[in-house]
């Protein structure tokens, strides 16, 4: 079985506070999920199209680990204490080459 790998891409931060709350619960619901990070920060260097943005690597044993973490309620909880409005982010959840 291949493994996953979620990628968050933020655009923007408008609320740091609710970021910083949403880091303190999302980063041990997902560790508790199987997820391990693996980048996490600012962009060391962008080439082409790319954009300076912080970016989060993590790794899952599987795509379904991967989604059911994102649905955990631990991860839930840690989207409500982000709400609505604190970032714009993309996040995508690609398998792994096997």
């Amino acid at each position: 079985m291949a493994k996953a790998y979620w990628i968050s891409a933020y655009r923007s931060i408008s609320n740091p506070d609710a970021l910083a709350a949403y880091a303190k619960l999302a980063g041990p619901a997902l560790a508790a999920a199987g997820g391990r990070f693996l980048a996490r920060g600012m962009a060391a260097e962008v080439m082409e199209a790319g954009v300076m943005q912080r970016t989060v690597l993590i790794e899952f044993d599987s795509v379904a680990q991967a989604v059911a973490a994102y649905s955990s309620p631990g991860y839930q909880a840690a989207l409500a204490a982000l709400g609505e409005n604190a970032v714009e982010r993309d996040i995508r959840i690609v398998e792994g080459v096997a």
